[in-house]
């Protein structure tokens, strides 16, 4: 079987990577970083120029890819460069979720959103809901022509930005059934709508937000009133595989930093990378990151199937093992400068990590494929 790009993501991968290499150095990232939007707005407009916001959605929603293996190599080439702005959380996340639920008028916001102009972030995680994308203590209640919203939303990744908040609010059923679950639009600037925004520790900024009251019409509802599970549980797919690619890209990078330092750095007269422990310690990480690409491989190839959730929850337990194992022997063969936030490997590292965490980490995602085997 073939699995070399197509022509297009060819020319996709290799325009990325060279905007990225021109663009994107370890000092301007420390500067997006330290910013007090946590991303950049040039490298943003930048990317949407590009097409890399379109490169994941499909033609019938204004764009020109939205296929697995679309999501994986711009996700990947992200990944290589550390990239912190939020692509995931807009395009793939939010803008998702509009495309698959939207009326027209919602939908309309995609064209802003592929041409960089419109933030978006989703608010569905809460305090107490860890990883089960069915808990969701926020409500929605009718209140005449309006819906009255209510409740908290943690770790909401890139709420700061967006115009537009993608809030789950349960209209009906109990705290963790997957019924009753609704999606709505709402302003970020909406009455009631409170949010104490930080940084996050591999880049990027996140938000508690509050909904204390906050009225929005039944217009903005997305969707079905309490249809919106099936719809989170398809982005979420799509986001798994592009966490997945974007662990792999930071492995690559992970790797070939220590490559380079393994053949430059000099001790008892000759490269440490020639001394036996420390060869056989970087041939491993070879061997593992063949097995995460090919997982990757696999996830992508799967996403419009059947099997997805399964073959998802595989390829994260086994990059976010991997990328552990990464991350920690690139440091250790190192030594201290990797820990320094003028290297490189210090983000990188990072980024590596905190992939594991989010939407579940390698423990939660081996039950998930224990019990989607048996099923």
């Amino acid at each position: 079987m073939n699995f070399d790009l197509t022509e297009e993501r060819q020319m996709l991968q290799d325009t990325l990577r060279r905007y990225l290499s021109d663009k994107y150095d370890t000092a301007t990232r420390n500067k997006i970083i330290d910013s007090d939007e946590g991303f950049s707005a040039e490298i943003w407009e930048g990317l949407a120029e590009l097409g890399v916001i379109g490169a994941l959605f499909t033609e019938d929603q204004g764009g020109f890819g939205g296929a697995g293996f679309d999501i994986s190599t711009v996700f990947e080439e992200l990944g290589r460069a550390g990239v912190v702005e939020p692509m995931l959380d807009t395009a793939i996340l939010g803008g998702g979720l509009i495309a698959a639920l939207g009326n027209d008028d919602q939908k309309a916001l995609l064209e802003e959103v592929i041409a960089g102009g419109l933030h978006l972030a989703l608010a569905h995680g809460e305090p107490v809901s860890r990883y089960d994308l069915s808990r969701v203590e926020t409500t929605a209640k009718a209140d005449g022509d309006d819906i009255v919203l209510d409740g908290r939303k943690a770790v909401v990744v890139n709420a700061e930005a967006a115009g537009q908040l993608i809030v789950s609010a349960r209209e009906s059923g109990d705290v963790d059934s997957r019924d009753g679950i609704s999606l709505f639009l709402v302003p970020a600037d909406a009455a009631g709508l409170t949010m104490r925004g930080y940084p996050m520790l591999a880049g990027g900024r996140a938000a508690e937000v509050t909904l204390d009251g906050v009225k929005v019409p039944a217009s903005a509802r997305l969707g079905v009133a309490g249809a919106g599970y099936d719809a989170l549980c398809d982005v979420i797919a799509r986001a798994d595989v592009a966490i997945a690619a974007e662990a792999l890209g930071a492995m690559d990078t992970a790797v070939e930093l220590t490559r380079d330092y393994l053949t430059t750095r000099k001790q008892f007269g000759r490269p440490i990378g020639t001394f036996q422990a420390l060869a056989h310690r970087y041939s491993d990480l070879l061997i593992e990151m063949e097995q995460a690409r090919s997982a990757v491989i696999n996830a992508a190839g799967h996403l419009e199937t059947d099997d997805a959730a399964r073959q998802n929850a595989s390829t994260r337990n086994l990059t976010a093992r991997v990328g552990r194992l990464v991350a920690e022997e690139s440091i250790q063969m190192h030594g201290g400068i990797a820990m320094t936030k003028e290297y490189e490997l210090a983000h990188i590292a990072k980024r590596i990590v905190m992939c594991d965490h989010r939407f579940g980490d390698a423990d939660y995602h081996l039950e998930r494929f224990i019990e989607l085997s048996a099923a």
